[in-house]
């Protein structure tokens, strides 16, 4: 692993070397802006602040903002596919979508504007990250529809690197091209980057061997354990990139790779709030919720206090004027009640990272043969030896004590779980309509 002083000198932009208040100053400005757009040409906007009974010139101060109302992933797809945009259609340069496999897709557009301020924070995010001019970068994202890929590709091109874009999928062959073309940096989500190490190992390669020295991941919920594993096996920084397609995509924020402490929101184009997720009151810096989105500078498809699911909370910046975000914790709609108790599959992954010869591949399956829940992990064994109703026991007993949920653990044979290409499935639902 290259050491931190080596990579994580930091160069700012002008934005990252404001100050608070000019930070906030901005904000306002391009909030007004941004509230205006959106009312003035988006219908839904334009009933839904009619119907709560504000204005956009109501807005005088960033804390005018909680009398607006919230945007839900609903009422994307009630406007199905164009009905978002701010902009005549012929003005949009691209389009992306959510694969929507629980309803209809989401979709996004952006203007050529839109791209190259994409592209733009896409580029800071990575230089935050210890990723500089000239380093060959393996992007695993995958491409299409989806925004991971593209999104990293052209911020990644801006910072002035070679892009390397072999998308999600054909593990093996990611090795090979690992391997041959010697890149300096990987882009891929945290489940699917041990997948590859997996490969390794099975092909006989060491990973630490590798030229990796900076893995810049995303798209899911991951932990500080997971982070802990993979820069053990790989010799690598492994770093948090966030973005949601709804808000823009991967670069909304980033870690700094010399604190590893919290993702920096880039506020100068996405204003952050917290609030609580059954009341929707604004909550205090540092209070955990739900978080939320206002887009500042996006033309054709501004977000007015989008509703993430994310469950965070917001931090002072340390380097920057840029609030972090804690590592999310999980999302509100992947949250599991088990027998009357909140677990969430982050949870279970930080616990079963204790538990030697226990693999970081598992799923949460829910049942309910009777009248109550029931939750089965299934966790694939390390190595075929593990003496796995041992292993299985300390699972159990570790999620038992920690989180008063009482669970049954499968240990399945190495390999055993199907491996996701993109974001990890961490939660089979077999409960029907019981649900």
């Amino acid at each position: 692993m290259s050491s931190l002083p080596e990579i994580a000198s930091r160069v700012l932009d002008d934005a990252e070397r404001t100050s608070v208040g000019e930070l906030r100053a901005l904000q306002t400005e391009r909030m007004a802006w941004s509230l205006n757009h959106a009312y003035a040409n988006v219908p839904h906007y334009t009933a839904a602040f009619d119907a709560a009974g504000v204005h956009p010139r109501d807005f005088k101060e960033l804390a005018d903002l909680k009398h607006f109302p919230f945007t839900a992933k609903k009422d994307l797809r009630d406007n199905y596919p164009f009905g978002m945009f701010a902009v005549p259609r012929e003005h949009v340069a691209r389009i992306h979508a959510s694969s929507g496999t629980t309803g209809k897709a989401t979709v996004v557009g952006y203007t050529a504007a839109d791209l190259e301020n994409w592209a733009s924070v896409g580029a800071r995010s990575l230089r935050a990250a210890g990723v500089r001019p000239g380093d060959r970068v393996h992007v695993a994202y995958g491409y299409g529809l989806f925004t991971g890929g593209l999104g990293v590709h052209y911020g990644a091109e801006v910072l002035g690197c070679t892009v390397i874009p072999i998308s999600g999928g054909q593990t093996a062959r990611q090795v090979q091209l690992i391997q041959d073309f010697e890149p300096d940096v990987i882009c891929v989500t945290p489940s699917y980057l041990l997948a590859i190490v997996d490969e390794m190992e099975k092909q006989g390669i060491d990973p630490a061997s590798t030229s990796l020295r900076i893995a810049v991941l995303g798209a899911e919920p991951w932990t500080d354990a997971m982070r802990a594993e993979i820069e053990e096996r790989l010799a690598v920084h492994a770093v948090d990139i966030y973005g949601l397609s709804e808000v823009m995509g991967p670069g909304v924020g980033n870690e700094d790779v010399a604190e590893k402490d919290g993702t920096y929101l880039w506020e100068d184009h996405f204003y952050p709030e917290i609030v609580d997720p059954e009341t929707g009151e604004v909550l205090p810096d540092g209070a955990k919720g739900e978080l939320v989105f206002t887009s500042l500078t996006k033309q054709a498809m501004p977000v007015v206090r989008y509703l993430t699911r994310d469950l965070t909370r917001l931090l002072p910046g340390l380097s920057r004027p840029m609030r972090r975000m804690e590592r999310i914790t999980g999302r509100s709609d992947d949250m599991m009640i088990v027998r009357g108790v909140n677990l969430f599959p982050s949870q279970i992954e930080e616990e079963l990272l204790t538990v030697a010869g226990l693999a970081p591949h598992f799923v949460c399956v829910l049942t309910r043969p009777g009248r109550l829940d029931e939750l089965c992990v299934r966790v694939e064994a390390r190595e075929a030896e593990v003496d796995r109703g041992a292993a299985a026991g300390r699972l159990a007993s570790g999620v038992k004590e920690r989180f008063g949920v009482t669970i049954t653990v499968d240990v399945l044979d190495p390999g055993g779980l199907e491996r996701s290409q993109g974001k990890a499935q961490r939660i089979l639902d077999l409960r029907g309509d019981h649900t």
